[in-house]
């Protein structure tokens, strides 16, 4: 089973356009974030740890470090000899625009890494952040700004206290594209207080102001999380795997084909992971969205022109 049959993958789009195999490297370059510092916040989004996604964490070394040593993982496991330099733990535009533009280029000088991908949030994307990526993009590099919106619904941003609106991820993804800075959202399915209803809505959000990859991100419950003790006192229910698959394949079909998914779920190591279970196990989950599309004999985009949804599912809301 091939996920790329089905899917506009990041992995195959690379190898499409560069004739050879791109991993990415996850780097952890030391940063904070606004919500985490106390100019937004202090606690950080209800879900957030992190350690869940940073694979450097608590022992990290520089950014060099990172990738010679995820380069010598990466080799044993696939052909890939070309990178791109991920920055991926916290807010990566976070500092002063030299320190940022220092280690970026770090990152680009070391051997065969190709490009970068920078995650932010919408409401740390500065102009002189923009200027800096569409002068390493005319360098010729991959160049990628991920924004972590979530969700385009403001009550939801302010109930897992992400501290910024859909209105400044509109106005950062609108300056983005006006460079022709390539631009990937994050989305999380399973939110508390969301349904299919909000999901579809906030895609076809994202898809109206423009955007030119996508990952989807199934909400896992990890240790040392606001959304762990409402978890542990019943005040939210995760998603069942079945239902995920279900509502991700949904998602993709409506995703016109020439948009790139990123990633189409997400996993937390068990060390740390409380539910749902299933989110230990990326491969279950790519397996079953495959076997889902190719079941239903879709494909991404093959309802990308269907503009009835969102009021079927409102009014079953």
């Amino acid at each position: 089973m091939i996920l790329s049959n089905r899917v506009n993958t990041y992995g195959q789009d690379l190898l499409k356009r560069y004739g050879m195999r791109v991993h990415k490297i996850a780097l952890d370059a030391g940063f904070t974030c606004p919500n985490r510092d106390g100019t937004k916040g202090t606690g950080g989004c209800t879900f957030c740890n992190n350690v869940s996604f940073s694979p450097a964490a608590g022992s990290r070394l520089n950014v060099p470090g990172q990738i010679t040593k995820a380069r010598a993982a990466i080799a044993k496991r696939t052909r890939a000899r070309h990178f791109i330099a991920y920055f991926q733990a916290y807010t990566n535009t976070y500092a002063d625009i030299a320190e940022l533009e220092a280690l970026y280029r770090e990152a680009l000088a070391q051997p065969d890494v190709i490009g970068i991908a920078v995650g932010t949030r919408p409401d740390c994307v500065s102009s002189a952040v923009l200027d800096l990526l569409d002068i390493l993009r005319s360098e010729g590099l991959e160049v990628w700004l991920e924004l972590g919106l979530q969700s385009a619904f403001d009550a939801t941003l302010e109930r897992v206290t992400r501290g910024h609106t859909l209105a400044e991820s509109r106005d950062t993804a609108l300056a983005a594209r006006a460079r022709g800075i390539p631009l990937c959202t994050h989305l999380i399915i399973g939110l508390p207080g969301e349904d299919e209803y909000h999901y579809h809505a906030t895609l076809d959000t994202v898809l109206d102001i423009g955007v030119d990859g996508l990952k989807l991100h199934p909400l896992h419950v990890v240790k040392h999380t606001m959304l762990a003790y409402q978890w542990r006192r019943g005040g939210y229910q995760p998603l069942t795997q079945a239902d995920y698959i279900r509502i991700a394949a949904d998602l993709i079909e409506r995703t016109p084909q020439h948009i790139v998914f990123h990633r189409v779920t997400a996993t937390a190591s068990k060390d740390i992971l409380l539910a749902p279970v299933w989110c230990s196990q990326k491969w279950n989950v790519l397996n079953g969205i495959e076997q889902e599309l190719r079941q239903r004999g879709t494909r991404q985009g093959s309802r990308a022109s269907e503009t009835h949804i969102i009021e079927e599912l409102q009014h079953v809301a």
